[in-house]
């Protein structure tokens, strides 16, 4: 593998880290702070699908379901740390279940019945993950402002209004 290939990206990560977050001083313990998922956990997820595909030559497929979540989870919790969105984040648990139970859907014998839990732990998760960033998109556009307040006035004059105009 190609060193460049490898150190590249993570130069242009840490970077861009540290772009974003200047205020902040920059020390091992930083690193540790905000990076821990990709230091610690998304690493051993990618060593679970390793495992699978290249050492157990596709036969333990059950590997693979530690090795979705771990992967996935570590991905929810590289985002949230770096953005600090845990608020929004957290149905990411619910859809690193389904991943890694979907992996086992996918490259073992393709049991209909896991789809199950997986459709259902999907959509949960991309349900909750739309509820709550809209929420947050939503308070963010009208925090602390009456804005909502006088439309929902207005309309609700508007309605009674064009009510009373055709009543008569």
């Amino acid at each position: 593998m190609n060193r460049s290939a490898f150190l590249g990206p993570i130069l242009i990560i840490l970077g861009v880290f540290m772009f974003l977050k200047g205020d902040n001083t920059f020390n091992a313990g930083t690193i540790f702070e905000y990076f821990w998922p990709t230091l610690f956990v998304i690493p051993v997820g990618v060593f679970f699908h390793w495992l699978y595909f290249f050492i157990l030559q596709q036969r333990g497929v059950g590997v693979l379901v530690p090795g979705g979540l771990l992967l996935t989870t570590g991905i929810i919790c590289q985002i949230s740390m770096l953005f600090d969105i845990w608020h929004l984040m957290w149905p990411g648990f619910m859809l690193a279940v389904a991943v890694g139970l979907f992996e086992l859907y996918w490259f073992g014998g393709r049991n209909k019945w896991l789809l199950i839990p997986i459709n259902i732990l999907t959509v949960m998760s991309l349900l909750f993950f739309a509820i709550f960033s809209i929420g947050s998109i939503f308070s963010m556009v009208f925090h602390n402002q009456p804005i909502i307040a006088i439309v929902l006035i207005i309309a609700g004059g508007l309605m009674m209004i064009t009510r009373n105009r055709k009543s008569m």
